[in-house]
């Protein structure tokens, strides 16, 4: 990865942004930047050095991860080995504007933060600097990420020979986590998904010690961290006799789903690829069962920028790797959830996640 490079882009978004140093907290903004894959640490990066600071218990870690910024151990925490760092060297460095990373700072922290660096240096809250030039990944992170989704994809197969009446949700779920670290993840994305019956009427139910049902839908809902980068996925399943409402569901969440991805493209806007999923479910009549967004960027976080949604104007562009994923959810009865990962091109998509989107019926 190119951490240098991404430093000396952020420096020149900071000269821009009338700010003369960032100080990093988000753990995946300071691995993004520097490739510390750590617990703990802080980045300070001025206009024209990056300080990475950590305690001791990754004295070794940071020397053999961290690069293009000079390792500081401290025997207190990072934001305050960073600030008492600023405080002292900020002036010859001309930091009289700090920015930092509001959303990902506590109030107890900000307010240390301001104690600490009293007086001399103003902070100012900052939009999402590092978190918008996390959203269009460079050839290395494409490859990660289409590694990471084809191993997710490949774990489907092992949900549904697990799947079956009577078997337990977690059963499921477990099973799918075992396999996936037996392949090479590093872990779960995020907590696995599998709802079944009325249950997959919850668009975020958690698999549960619930039995699947002798008929109905069930979601699946996964993915895998590999190389530091996530995939997501998900695919619907039935169990038992399929009714035609059920089928014409789930061709409705199908066809919601190719539209959008047939119109997401360099150039085009997120709202824009939200409405044509939205505008096939209007036409069947499940529009009001649609309930969250679209899709999102994915890469070191399972939820990163940009937001495919509606009100949201941000323009697609190449290399942006994102989710689509309308699905419909009736109370009661259950629910559909079809999902990819996609990779923005400048003429159109490709899809990372190769599993057929054809139902099986068990």
């Amino acid at each position: 990865m190119d951490h240098k490079g991404r430093q000396v882009r952020l420096q020149s978004v900071l000269a821009n942004s009338h700010l003369d140093a960032l100080l990093v907290t988000h753990l995946p903004n300071i691995r993004y930047l520097c490739g510390f894959t750590g617990s703990a640490g802080a980045l300070l990066v001025c206009q024209n050095r990056t300080v990475f600071f950590t305690d001791g218990r990754y004295k070794e870690q940071a020397r053999t991860e961290v690069q293009g910024a000079r390792v500081n151990i401290a025997r207190k925490p990072p934001l305050v080995a960073a600030a008492e760092w600023l405080k002292a060297n900020g002036k010859k460095l001309g930091v009289e504007v700090l920015g930092i990373e509001d959303r990902h700072l506590t109030v107890a922290d900000h307010s240390q933060l301001v104690n600490l660096l009293r007086p001399g240096i103003r902070i100012r809250n900052t939009p999402a600097l590092v978190e918008q030039a996390r959203m269009v990944k460079d050839s290395e992170e494409i490859r990660c990420l289409a590694a990471a989704a084809q191993l997710g994809s490949s774990l489907f197969d092992v949900a549904v020979k697990a799947l079956g009446p009577g078997v337990r949700e977690t059963d499921v779920a477990a099973e799918l986590e075992y396999v996936a670290r037996r392949k090479g993840a590093e872990g779960m994305s995020f907590e696995t998904i599998v709802t079944s019956g009325a249950r997959s009427a919850l668009p975020h139910g958690r698999a549960s010690t619930a039995k699947i049902p002798a008929n109905g839908f069930v979601i699946c809902d996964f993915g895998i961290i590999l190389a530091g980068y996530c995939s997501d996925m998900t695919r619907t399943l039935h169990v038992g006799r399929l009714s035609s409402d059920a089928q014409r569901m789930y061709d409705a969440v199908g066809e919601a789903q190719e539209a959008a991805i047939n119109r997401v493209s360099a150039g085009v806007r997120v709202d824009e690829v939200d409405r044509a999923a939205r505008q096939v479910l209007g036409r069947s009549g499940l529009g009001k069962y649609f309930t969250h967004s679209t899709g999102h960027g994915v890469g070191l976080e399972i939820h990163e920028m940009p937001r495919v949604a509606a009100g949201q104007h941000e323009p697609l562009l190449a290399g942006m790797v994102i989710t689509i994923e309308p699905g419909v959810y009736v109370p009661g009865v259950g629910g559909v959830r079809i999902e990819d990962m996609v990779l923005v091109t400048g003429d159109g998509c490709e899809v990372l996640t190769p599993t057929s989107k054809e139902i099986i019926k068990l």
